[in-house]
């Protein structure tokens, strides 16, 4: 009985010293599997760093690139399109003004009373409306037409308080957020579609022409007084609410930036000085490219694999476009070293743009003690199911790498604005306005705070003082207006 006893308890030891042993195996393999992962996303935040001497670089070659792109055309990246945009609205406008915001599958359609200084804008009313996606591949006159007959429905819901004064035209201001050549204020000629569009028949007309001719087929009497993209009219839009704002930046699907140049310091403005001795220029900063920046291997990867391989580099590495997909590859990347959601990678992570940058920014915020925002949306984005809470903050560690990155870069890019016009200088202490608009911006909090962060640790303490950050919404629709407004052909308007 005794040896069947001592025989009995020896086996249950094995038994248990064999759980143990394959316990602590695990935990062992489990431990190195996780320093494994730590040890690459350190690799891959240390070629994502920028500490405030890169920053300062990446601002001295915006503002390099800023005076060679002004220079000569071609000469930069940077496109530096002359707007033609010499007067902007001071608040004097008075009259009804038109504007038509086309930039997506959606346009829209909007009027203003403007009454002056004293009553700045009476009454402001609009409308949206769906392009149908037949006419976004169809002919120019169908889709022009379409947009036209909108506008002249819009019109003729006119209410008694908006008033046109006899004997004048309604004035609009156009804004068209696709590549163009600018040829003047009123004329510019399309260079390509973007955003799901492809008519080739009207690539290289002249865009002003294409809508005065629907509008005349539909009777509208109408003159087009401006034509702009979303980030001039951010600028106006700013510049009408605060007289000292300079320069505009977009940041949402997409990026880009606008400022009020000197007209004397642009070398390739052929045509005699405006009065006003300003013009703003469009920089087209999201093709901005320099050796200051941190590119990664999954910026490389999702610049060769897009429509435009090699171009608009910025707008890639900070625009709430292309944030989701970049998270979305480095996650790919730890799944495929090191098993971290199981051990097959899972199908959903694999695809392409299917993590957007609204559901980082939901996971980025969450509060929540055991994250329960970031576990739902691995669930129901990606396929990913029961995470642990250390691989949930794993996942938030990705996106606030990649988030703040972005927004850091854009608070240089704004810096090198700042500094091609002189005013980062104890000396220079004019108060410096720079208006922001964008879903990025607005609603992506994390995103915004170390942008602003960024830029006053750039400018330092004595500078920052003078230099305000502020949101202008609705610079797209309102500003084109009010563009409209402050180049009217009616003197007594302005």
């Amino acid at each position: 009985m005794d040896q069947k006893k001592t025989v009995y308890t020896a086996a249950t030891a094995a038994v248990v010293a064999c759980v143990v042993a394959a316990v602590v195996i695990r935990k062992k393999t489990k431990g190195e599997k996780w320093g494994k992962v730590q040890n690459l996303l350190t690799q891959i935040e240390a070629k994502c760093a920028l500490p405030i001497d890169k920053l300062g670089e990446v601002a001295e070659a915006m503002t390099v690139e800023m005076h060679a792109g002004l220079a000569s055309e071609g000469g930069s990246k940077l496109k530096m399109l002359l707007s033609y945009v010499d007067k902007l609205p001071t608040g004097d406008e008075k009259g009804l003004f038109y504007a038509l915001d086309l930039g997506g599958t959606n346009f829209r359609v909007l009027r203003l009373q403007l009454g002056g200084k004293e009553g700045r804008v009476v009454k402001q009313e609009s409308e949206e409306v769906s392009i149908p996606p037949h006419l976004m591949t169809g002919g120019s006159h169908e889709l022009f037409d379409f947009i036209a007959a909108a506008l002249a429905r819009f019109v003729s819901s006119e209410s008694e308080d908006f008033k046109l004064p006899e004997g004048r035209k309604r004035e609009l201001g156009f804004t068209f957020s696709f590549p163009v050549k600018q040829l003047s204020l009123s004329s510019g000629t399309l260079i390509k579609w973007t955003k799901g569009f492809c008519i080739e028949e009207a690539v290289g007309q002249d865009v002003v022409e294409e809508l005065t001719k629907a509008m005349e087929r539909q009777g509208l009497d109408m003159n087009v007084t401006a034509l702009v993209n979303d980030t001039i009219g951010t600028l106006a839009g700013g510049r009408y609410d605060d007289n000292d704002v300079v320069a505009a930046v977009i940041m949402g699907t997409g990026s880009n930036a606008a400022y009020v140049a000197s007209a004397i310091e642009i070398p390739r403005l052929h045509q005699a000085l405006p009065e006003s001795g300003e013009m703003v220029i469009n920089m087209e900063w999201g093709n901005f490219k320099s050796s200051c920046l941190p590119l990664t291997e999954f910026d490389d990867a999702m610049d060769f694999e897009s429509l435009n391989p090699g171009e608009q580099i910025f707008e890639k590495m900070i625009s709430g476009m292309y944030l989701g997909e970049i998270v979305r590859r480095v996650l790919l990347k730890l799944a495929q070293e090191q098993p971290i959601f199981g051990d097959v990678v899972p199908t959903k992570l694999e695809i392409p743009f299917i993590l957007r940058t609204p559901q980082i920014s939901l996971m980025h915020h969450d509060s929540s003690p055991d994250l329960e925002v970031v576990g739902a949306k691995l669930k129901y984005t990606l396929g990913i199911n029961n995470t642990s809470l250390n691989i949930r903050k794993l996942v938030v560690e990705v996106i606030d790498m990649v988030t703040k990155r972005a927004a850091k870069l854009a608070a240089a890019g704004i810096y090198g604005i700042i500094k091609k016009l002189g005013r980062d200088k104890i000396a220079n202490k004019k108060r410096t306005v720079i208006a922001v608009d964008g879903g990025l911006y607005e609603h992506y909090a994390i995103f915004s705070e170390c942008m602003e962060n960024t830029l006053r640790e750039l400018l330092g303490e004595e500078v920052e003082s003078s230099v305000v950050i502020k949101h202008a919404n609705d610079g797209s629709g309102l500003g084109a207006a009010l563009l409209a407004a402050s180049h009217s052909e009616y003197p007594e308007v302005q």
